[in-house]
């Protein structure tokens, strides 16, 4: 914590380094015994104190303190301020006793400590429940959706939602069909984390020349062989986008597709 923040905490008045309030203490040690100060407290450490005497901020510079807080009101005298001021320490000064010091800097620390408890929650990465990758042919009519059925077996193994399941397992099986009749092969990447299912197929093939055209219910580019089995209605991509919450298409003629799908859990 900075020393601005104990100063705030304890409705302090600086007494000497007002330009040393943003320096930042990892300890606050509260005590009147200065030969306890010199035994165990830590550098960059600031003292609490009742004993408002010069001894009490020399002590605080022999053991690499930032500085002092005078408690009870108390104002420091033997020369003290002038020592702190030749030697860059802080002296504040409150009115509180020690007990409600040391309450109020407890309470300051758990406050710093839950702030930086967040951050680090934050940073994190988000913790990741399953990783999968698998491979799928182009024109195999007869595997297609195997896939798909493969995810939808898993997820309903860890326990998600049926509603949810169906949409990823409709997605998925659109997207195998679109490889099946368009694409020479694909890598299908299945990813679950606490907050979101993503379903990645990343294809090698035509590619699409007019994305926004093909996202056009009933557009297709199925051959008649192909329809004649029941497939290239022109629905595929328009159901893709019906189920998944997010959706992105990228696209390169003759290189091939990628279908990033992503389902909010």
């Amino acid at each position: 914590m900075d020393i601005r923040a104990i100063k705030e905490a304890l409705d302090a008045e600086v007494i000497e380094g007002r330009e040393l309030l943003n320096d930042r203490v990892d300890h606050v040690y509260a005590s009147d015994l200065m030969s306890d100060v010199l035994a165990f407290g830590q550098p960059d450490s600031i003292l609490l104190t009742g004993l408002a005497t010069q001894q009490a901020v020399i002590s605080a510079h022999m053991a690499e303190f930032k500085g002092v807080v005078f408690i009870r009101g108390k104002h420091p005298k033997d020369g003290a301020g002038k020592f702190a001021r030749e030697n860059r320490l802080v002296i504040l000064r409150s009115n509180l006793d020690m007990y409600e010091a040391c309450v109020r800097i407890e309470n300051l620390v758990q406050g710093e400590q839950g702030k930086l408890e967040a951050r680090k929650k934050a940073d994190e990465p988000e913790k990741l429940l399953l990783s999968q990758e698998r491979f799928m042919e182009g024109s195999d009519f007869a595997n297609a959706g195997m896939i798909s059925t493969e995810i939808k077996s898993v997820l309903k193994k860890i326990g998600f939602d049926p509603k949810l399941i169906r949409r990823v397992a409709i997605a998925t099986y659109e997207g195998e069909m679109n490889v099946v009749m368009h694409a020479k092969r694909a890598r299908v990447f299945l990813t679950v984390t606490p907050k979101v299912i993503e379903v990645i197929i990343d294809d090698e093939g035509k590619g699409i020349p007019d994305v926004e055209k093909a996202m056009q219910a009933g557009f297709s580019t199925a051959t008649e062989e192909q329809r004649a089995m029941g497939f290239g209605s022109g629905m595929g991509l328009p159901n893709i986008r019906r189920n998944t919450d997010e959706l992105n298409i990228e696209s390169q003629v003759g290189q091939g597709t990628k279908l990033q799908m992503r389902f909010m859990i």
